[in-house]
């Protein structure tokens, strides 16, 4: 049983630690109005022996006693952990904790909240440390770029750091616990409403263009969690046409005649099944491939074999296509017909990239409709283009269906024509060869 006074001690430091909770959130709406339904989303609650602060995207949890030392020992410390924690959630990062290497995506993700926070210069909310943050943040981003989680920890996997490299990040850009991120039954419910928030937190960013504060960050970073995550497969499947396709036609053969024959003469059925079905599969199909200077190598690869590894399955192909992979820089440089599987696997073991030039999208157009009206496709559905998108695009609509695949990587993406789909990817997506 909990002496009075100390019963009394608790709920005076309670008391203390809200009014400071209500002091930085205050603070926050004066300083970052568009924060403003992200601020009113998260309630609170106290969770004594809990040595930090934690957020599972609906409460806030803390110990007082933790609230007051950090305020006494420096007031902006209190105020930095709600936004950083806010930032979190804007971002959507718990979503992905399970799937990840924990301890990176901790740090990959505190170093993309600070990097944003720090970009706003908010005068007044500084804290011990920043400039060091800052130091550290200038060296990253010149190796990452953007300065997204998922860029973060991309690095963070390839650079082998020494485990007391990977320790001292994590101190320095802690704010928060995440195990609170740790799936729930409820967390899957405020993704999609953090989803929402941030899609109003982006919109209404483009209101507060006049202010001298950098958004840029926080801009790249709200597209990454509000940007749709699309299955390639069921993708391609939309550019499928009908066709005859050798297989028992379940859905027209009735099994009553044809056990009835096999009790009535032995071995013979009265009815036979249909050799042949309309189905839905890939028979023409065109992939194009922008073999600029910008986009080459590994991830070109990884993307032909994304594509491939989902033509040849069985219920996508055809045993007879027409599939052209076409490689263009300013101009075509090769089209390599495939008409079955034995193609593509010659294709991926010999073929090789050509072009490295500029980049023009019009002449795989043009070649295209050439092979069109030569004969070469019978109906055309669809062609996917590879590419950066840093070309002239044509001015007119082809007569089949256009998608432009790009690379998450990517967030200076030009406008594509009004007519095409845009298509983003992960490079997870592409390298998965499902």
């Amino acid at each position: 049983m909990i002496p009075s006074g100390d019963k009394e001690k608790l709920k005076k430091a309670e008391e203390i630690a809200q009014q400071i909770w209500r002091l930085s959130r205050d603070k926050l709406l004066v300083n970052l109005r568009f924060l403003d339904v992200a601020l009113s989303s998260l309630g609170f609650q106290t969770r004594y022996g809990f040595e930090g602060i934690g957020c599972d995207g609906q409460k806030v949890f803390y110990d007082p006693a933790y609230v007051l030392n950090c305020y006494k020992r420096e007031p902006n410390l209190i105020t930095r952990a709600y936004l950083h924690l806010l930032m979190h959630c804007i971002f959507n990062h718990a979503y992905r904790y399970e799937k990840m290497q924990q301890d990176l995506w901790d740090i990959a993700t505190d170093m993309a909240v600070e990097n944003a926070i720090l970009e706003l210069g908010l005068s007044g909310m500084e804290t011990s440390r920043d400039e060091k943050r800052k130091e550290v943040l200038h060296e990253w981003k010149s190796r990452v770029g953007t300065m997204t989680a998922e860029r973060i920890y991309k690095k963070l996997l390839d650079a082998s750091l020494d485990p007391e490299d990977i320790s001292s990040l994590g101190i320095l850009f802690f704010r928060d616990r995440h195990e609170t991120w740790e799936k729930q039954e409820t967390l899957e419910l405020t993704t999609e409403q953090w989803k929402k928030i941030s899609e109003r937190i982006k919109a209404e960013l483009k209101s507060f263009s006049q202010d001298k504060m950098d958004k840029k960050s926080i801009v790249q970073n709200l597209e990454e969690a509000t940007r749709e995550h699309y299955d390639y497969g069921d993708f391609l499947r939309r550019f499928s046409v009908s066709g005859e396709d050798m297989m028992v036609n379940d859905d027209e053969f009735d099994y009553v005649y044809y056990t009835y024959g096999l009790q009535l003469y032995g071995n013979l059925p009265l009815v036979e099944p249909l050799e042949y079905k309309d189905v839905k599969k890939i028979k023409e199909f065109v992939v194009a491939i922008d073999t600029s200077a910008s986009c080459r190598g590994k991830v070109v690869q990884a993307f032909l074999n994304k594509t491939y590894s989902i033509l040849k399955s069985s219920e996508n192909f055809f045993r007879k296509v027409n599939i052209h992979i076409i490689q263009c820089d300013s101009q075509v440089q090769s089209d390599t017909k495939i008409t079955c599987d034995e193609d593509f696997e010659a294709f991926m073991k010999y073929g090789k990239l050509e072009g490295f030039g500029s980049t023009d999208f019009r002449p795989v157009f043009t070649y295209v409709n050439q092979c069109i009206d030569r004969g070469e496709f019978e109906n055309l559905k669809g062609l996917i283009y590879f590419t950066d998108g840093y070309g002239v695009f044509p001015e007119q609509k082809p007569p089949y269906d256009t998608a432009f695949v790009f690379l998450e990587d990517d967030f200076e993406q030009p406008q594509i024509p009004p007519w095409a789909i845009r298509l983003v990817l992960s490079s997870e997506e592409i390298e998965n060869g499902d």
